[in-house]
């Protein structure tokens, strides 16, 4: 096991967060511990989806499973990244649209929340709650 500081965190968890699915799930779990089959159901997406996106934020180290009888049982690995993550969720960001999209075109929506724009001002996303 490789124990990461500074910029490969940031780099680890930049990349956790960069699909929806996986902020979705980070989201949740810094609200309450869970159980894949129960996250799976929550957020609309397949079991097998859901494990092949745990076991990514298991390997980037944000996620730990903790076995809980016949289950297991995931929750963040470390109780800072509940903190990090709801501080990250009042974060006001003046974005340019075209910039940090895939294929350098228009992001999609945020999880949840607005996007302001106003002609000739960068576009400025707000509330980055999910629900």
């Amino acid at each position: 096991m490789e124990t990461l500081t500074h910029a490969p965190v940031l780099a680890r968890f930049g990349y956790a967060v960069s699909d929806p699915t996986r902020a979705r799930i980070l989201l949740a779990l810094s609200e309450a511990p869970g159980y894949p089959s129960d996250l799976a159901d929550s957020l609309s997406v397949s079991r097998q989806s859901m494990s092949n996106h745990l076991t990514c934020l298991r390997g980037c180290g944000l996620v730990v499973a903790v076995p809980d009888g016949r289950r297991m049982r995931y929750e963040l690995a470390d109780a800072r990244l509940g903190h990090a993550i709801t501080d990250l969720l009042g974060v006001v960001l003046a974005v340019d649209p075209t910039c940090c999209a895939p294929g350098g075109g228009v992001p999609g929506p945020p999880l949840s929340g607005t996007l302001e724009t106003d002609p000739g001002r960068p576009a400025v996303a707000s509330h980055w709650r999910n629900g």
